[in-house]
Formats: structure tokens, C-alpha cells, sequence
């Protein structure tokens, strides 16, 4: 079986851990059950890098699936084809996860009765560790995800038309780790009460008046805080919500997305490489058979 999930960006400003959006920018795993051990081939991005065995993500999620779907097969055979680059905040780990559990559903029989997309939205919420990115990597579109006792939830909304997303991605890479441990302990009540206001304005902006993008995309919880580690991006952000863009920081960095049109003078350089990228409307998809 092949599945194809999109590249994600989280956060979006002021919707930290629960705001996602999924773009237009790939990786394929071909997934199949073999009569023992476990082979990874990668190529394109993490190609020489990433895990060839067990470690690898994907087969981690896999793992993790199988034994909720009733049991391990005797070996897997994967071939990751990688287009989203590794640990620059467009949700290369969560594409790798929900990419192990639809693979792993796809080919247990009845795998989709066994586990429905709530099911998987769950399990890979908690291989990941919050359901930011993995929400919109396997529902496509704009995403509001949260947490409840039984686990994580999402929802998908349409994105409207003028919404035009550009990634701005950097040779330097970020780990999320790294970014989550800037973030203070305890925030005031006024920085929180500024998200919540721009977090519930940036999803009227993102489905139905773009035009408010920019008001709607301040954020005062984590961008700031982080902008020490990241210089670059922080200076890029900056210079583009100045003229006009609405720009933040893709997931915990260090890529830069702007949610609408930028002037041609920001255009790809030595230090960035510049994407414009359509929103996925559709999520992950399975396939059977290679690509």
C-alpha cells in the first residue's frame, strides 16, 4: 500500500498547539508486509540520515498501529520518498506518523473497521505528543484540534479562496524540543487574553475574509520568546509583517509562512528557499499498490 500526506504548518501565530494547515508539498510511503525483518529505503529529503531499521519513524507508527489492529506482521518493507524537509516546522515527523498508521490500517483486512480516522487521529496524536500537525496531515484543509481525557480531536474547515500560503525555508534547522524549552512556564493574563482574541479572529480570516489576516496572525505566547534561537527567522517575519504580509513562524520554526501574497523583492535567496504552496484540501491518502 502507498499513502501521501501532506506537509503541515501549526501554530499559524496565535493558535498555538491547536491551529494547523495542511500544504501542498508531499512525501510517499510505500508500505509492505514481507516474511521477515524490517528495510527502509529513503530518498530526497533525510535520504543517508534517517533510519534504515526499527527506529525509523514511520515504522514506529506502524508498530504502534499494528498492535491496536491485532498483532505484528512477520516483516515490513518501506520506500519513503521525502519532500518535506526534516525538522524546519512543516511537520515532517507528524507526516511520518500518520503515514506508519494509515499504512499499518491499510494493510491489516478490515483495517478501516478496526480503526476509524477518530482512531487514528488519536493514535498518532499520542506518538507525536500534541495533535497540532498530525490534525491537518490527515484531514486536509484548515484544522482546530484539542485534547479531551479519551484523546486528541479535530475538525477541518474550508479555507478561503484568497488565502494564499508561501514558505520561506532555511538551510538551519530547528528541533521542537529545542523551541518548546524557550517558552516560559506561566504567561499574564493579558498575552493569553490576546491570543484567544486573534486566535478565534484568524478562523474567520482563514475561512472567510482573508483580508483580516494580518491583524489575526499576532502573537504574543511563544513567537517572541523563541526569536533568540532563530534569529534569522524572527528578522524575516518581522520584515515582512512591515510590509504588509501575514507572516509567523511555521511550527516551532526555524520556517517562515506567509499566509498572504508577498512582494516579489522577498524572493528566494542563498540563505532561503522560497515556496508557493497550494493548501491541501484533502489530507492523507492510501493507494494500493507503488508509486
Amino acid at each position: 500500500m502507498r499513502v501521501r500526506v501532506p506537509a503541515t504548518s501549526a501554530n499559524l501565530g496565535p493558535g498555538f498547539d491547536a491551529l494547523g494547515l495542511a500544504l501542498g508539498r508531499h512525501d510517499d510511503v510505500t508500505a509492505e508486509v514481507t516474511d521477515g525483518g524490517v528495510r527502509v529505503v529513503v530518498t530526497g529529503e533525510g535520504a543517508g540520515e534517517l533510519p534504515s531499521d526499527d527506529r525509523h519513524l514511520v515504522v514506529t507508527a506502524m508498530r504502534a498501529a499494528f498492535d491496536l489492529l491485532g498483532g505484528q506482521p512477520a516483516g515490513l518493507a518501506l520506500e519513503c520518498v521525502n519532500r518535506i524537509p526534516q525538522a524546519r516546522g512543516l511537520g515532517s515527523s507528524s507526516a511520518a506518523i500518520v503515514a506508519g498508521v494509515l499504512a499499518a490500517r491499510a494493510l491489516v483486512p478490515d483495517g478501516e473497521g478496526r480503526m476509524d480516522d477518530e482512531a487514528a487521529l488519536r493514535l498518532a496524536a499520542e506518538l507525536e505528543g500534541h495533535p497540532d500537525n498530525v490534525a491537518p496531515c490527515l484531514l486536509g484543509g484548515f484544522t482546530i484540534a484539542w485534547t479531551e481525557p479519551t484523546g486528541a480531536r479535530a475538525v477541518s474547515l474550508p479555507v478561503a479562496p484568497g488565502v494564499r500560503p508561501t514558505a520561506f525555508v532555511p538551510a538551519e534547522r530547528g528541533l521542537t524540543s529545542v523551541a518548546r524549552a524557550a517558552l516560559p512556564a506561566t504567561v499574564p493574563h493579558a498575552d493569553a487574553a490576546s491570543n484567544a482574541g486573534r486566535a478565534a479572529l484568524l478562523v474567520h480570516a482563514l475561512t472567510a475574509d482573508p483580508g483580516l489576516l494580518l491583524p489575526a496572525t499576532v502573537d504574543r505566547l511563544h513567537q517572541e520568546q523563541r526569536a533568540p534561537g532563530m534569529p534569522g527567522t524572527a528578522k524575516l517575519v518581522a520584515e515582512l509583517r512591515e510590509a504588509g504580509v501575514a507572516a509567523v513562524v511555521s511550527g516551532a520554526g526555524p520556517t517562515v509562512l506567509a499566509l498572504s501574497d508577498v512582494p516579489a523583492r522577498f524572493g528566494a535567496g542563498t540563505d532561503w528557499r522560497r515556496w508557493e504552496l497550494p493548501t491541501d484540501v484533502s489530507g492523507a491518502r492510501v493507494f494500493r499498490g507503488r508509486l
